[in-house]
């Protein structure tokens, strides 16, 4: 195959995007050990943290209490979502300037296919340079990207070069097990914990080592199919396309309590706070849900999840509700409960449902859908508090 012929495909990861965007905007954050989370004092967890904080051992996930042992010095923030999808909006912008094939992974990642754009913008590592370019101008942040031939390549290259890197992998096989054969196991698809220890048992831990393997070698260790799939990866093979218009399949929002709740009053009015952030996004995506969800963390960490099939399918906050009180009815409260979450899925841009002229009801849920857009309205021209619930007013409290 000639080069010409190859695909071109980018991985383009932001650089520890939500801290980025705090220090970007906030300029006294600079150089600082920045972590979005939770207040060290409080229970949950780190969203994000900067590369200053990385090299005290903070990691994204971890509890925001070790974090705050681990970097004593570091500067707290809480999350701010909208200014975090306003900047990812913008990249995204500038990624479709140079091709529409564009697979967004999450907020700050994207496979692009520039295959069809050479002729335009230059080869792979040309295009890849001008992204990281413009993004650095227009929103003040940065990107490594990875360039390769499939997607697999890709992701591994962009991960080698963070921060504000721009690795290139060669396109000949026998080139592409060269620069493969030093990475650890764990880069491969599918290589967990469990099958990383494993493979190590065997002498195992890296790709080089795998592609020293047979088929039947592998097999006898990982199965059969485990063994094809990670002998195609170790020499770089990976046909997947980039898929253009993959979809938001779900949406969710979970809280912490500060303090274990036993209140039945407390965990409702925080569900319902999460039913209502849930409900303005989905209606902000144009979609309407099929399914619903509850989330119930209890104090010793055994957590459950309940879900209802939502007939119509829908995305006003009194269906919204109805639904999650139904869910949350149907459970014991019977021990403190740790978190709390609300969560939609089988997202439709259409409801493909038409009322019945005798179903009074059903005739309800587009007045209930004006009625919750006109809430939205009001609340993005006065603020989030310039409308709440009943209860909410009465002493209700606020999800965070």
């Amino acid at each position: 195959m000639s080069t010409d012929d190859r695909r071109t495909i980018l991985h383009v990861d932001m650089d520890a995007f939500y801290a980025s965007v705090e220090q970007r905007d906030r300029p006294e954050l600079r150089g600082k050990p920045v972590i979005v989370g939770a207040d060290p004092n409080a229970r949950g967890v780190v969203a994000a943290c900067s590369y200053e904080a990385r090299r005290f051992g903070v990691r994204s996930a971890m509890p925001s209490r070790e974090a705050g042992r681990l970097c004593p010095d570091g500067v707290f923030v809480p999350p701010d979502m909208k200014r975090y999808e306003a900047a990812s909006r913008h990249v995204f912008a500038i990624f479709e300037r140079f091709t529409p094939m564009v697979e967004g992974l999450s907020i700050d990642e994207a496979f692009l296919d520039v295959t069809g754009s050479r002729r335009l913008f230059g080869d792979g590592p040309a295009i890849a340079a001008s992204i990281k370019e413009t993004i650095r101008r227009e929103t003040g942040l940065t990107a490594s990207v990875g360039v390769a031939t499939n997607k697999f390549l890709a992701k591994v290259a962009s991960d080698l070069g963070k921060p504000d890197g721009l690795t290139i992998v060669p396109g000949e096989r026998e080139a592409i097990g060269v620069f493969l054969a030093p990475l650890p196991v764990s880069r491969l698809w599918g290589v967990g914990q469990v099958t990383q220890a494993t493979l190590a048992k065997q002498g195992i831990g890296t790709i080089g080592d795998i592609q020293r393997l047979t088929p039947a070698q592998l097999s006898r260790i990982v199965g059969t199919h485990a063994a094809a799939h990670f002998l195609r990866l170790a020499w770089g093979d990976d046909e997947r396309d980039v898929e253009v218009g993959v979809e938001e399949k779900s949406l969710s929002r979970e809280h912490t309590f500060p303090v274990d709740s036993r209140s039945e009053e407390e965990i409702r009015g925080t569900l319902l706070d999460l039913v209502e952030d849930v409900g303005r996004r989905l209606r902000e995506s144009g979609k309407f849900a099929r399914v619903a969800r509850i989330k119930l963390r209890w104090k010793d960490f055994d957590t459950i999840l309940r879900q209802t099939t939502l007939e119509p399918p829908c995305c006003d906050d009194a269906g919204l509700r109805a639904a999650a009180e139904r869910l949350l009815a149907a459970e014991s409260l019977d021990k403190p409960v740790r978190l709390v979450g609300f969560g939609v899925s089988r997202l439709t841009a259409d409801r493909a449902w038409q009322p019945s002229l005798f179903d009074g009801a059903a005739a309800e849920v587009p007045r209930r859908e004006r009625l919750s857009q006109a809430v939205d309205a009001i609340r993005r021209e006065h603020g989030g508090g310039s409308v709440r619930r009943g209860s909410a007013a009465s002493g209700g409290k606020d999800a965070s």
